[in-house]
């Protein structure tokens, strides 16, 4: 599973999400990509399976770059623990997706494989998503 190699505090608020990605929120390695439409926490777990189903489907041919990184820490108590005693020990890590934000991208494959294997990753993942392509630059 993807989790950071070390953190500073092993502990973290929840926070809220609020607004849309302006970072990452455009195709830039690949020519396809995945675009969240609604905004939520993806798991290691969720992001690794939506992985495995994306090259599955692409079957060696092309590339997949992996846009977010679960570096957030989600803690829970141990089952039948009283309250109190301080807060739990973390128990996996997620990513903090925004509307906007690109999860996947796809490069060197056909357009209708890659929409293909985005909708099967897409089943994968917690939050709305949408296919998305590359936009040309004109001239700049």
């Amino acid at each position: 599973m993807l989790m950071p190699k070390r953190v500073k505090f092993r502990r973290q608020h929840r926070g809220r999400m609020r607004g849309k990605a302006y970072r990452g929120s455009d195709v830039v390695f690949g020519e396809y990509g995945l675009q969240a439409v609604e905004p939520g926490w993806i798991t290691d777990r969720q992001i690794e399976a939506a992985r495995v189903a994306l090259t599955r489907s692409i079957r060696r041919g092309g590339k997949v770059w992996i846009k977010i990184f679960p570096d957030k820490p989600v803690t829970k108590k141990a089952a039948e623990t009283r309250m109190g005693k301080g807060k739990g020990a973390p128990e996996y890590y997620v990513a903090v997706v925004r509307p906007g934000r690109i999860l996947f991208e796809v490069a060197g494959v056909p357009m209708e494989l890659a929409r293909e294997a985005m909708r099967l990753a897409s089943h994968k993942l917690s939050v709305k998503t949408k296919f998305v392509q590359r936009e040309a630059n004109g001239g700049e």
